[in-house]
């Protein structure tokens, strides 16, 4: 699994002109699930965003998780995190997993993360065609994949 990880200050995400989740202040993670990810993918990834240590604390240093900062969360599935451009100019998708197994897939992580974090979690729908809109705090943008454990 892939999570293009950012810190805001806001966040929303619109289906059809209309708000279906937003956040005051938190973490707007994009997730991409690839085609060998499983449930040690969602445990790893959920945990390691739980503990992630980018929001400061009381003397400005970024030391706190999404927890200490009672912060909320929104996830959007994000297919074109598993993007290849090795050859040409047109983005391959093979490695992004297929509807049927990211759905299951995607819609696990999000429960594991509410588990994990015990944060309010929000999320896009799987498929439609999303704006997502936020002002990212810091900027602070992390990218995570869990087959890298770096």
């Amino acid at each position: 699994m892939r999570a293009l990880i950012q810190r805001v200050s806001e966040a929303a995400v619109e289906i059809d002109g209309k708000n279906v989740t937003e956040i005051s202040h938190g973490l707007l993670i994009l997730l991409g699930v690839g085609n060998e990810d499983d449930d040690d993918d969602i445990t790893w990834l959920s945990k390691k965003i739980t503990n992630l240590r980018i929001f400061p604390d009381e003397n400005g240093v970024m030391n706190r998780s999404i927890q200490d900062a009672k912060g909320s969360i929104i996830v959007v599935s994000q297919f074109t995190l598993h993007a290849s451009i090795k050859k040409g100019n047109r983005p391959s998708y093979l490695n992004a997993a297929k509807p049927d197994i990211s759905i299951p897939l995607y819609e696990k992580f999000v429960e594991v993360l509410k588990l994990t974090s015990l944060c309010e979690v929000g999320t896009g729908e799987f498929g439609a065609d999303m704006k997502v809109k936020l002002i990212n705090d810091g900027p602070v943008t992390i990218w995570m994949d869990s087959k890298d454990k770096q």
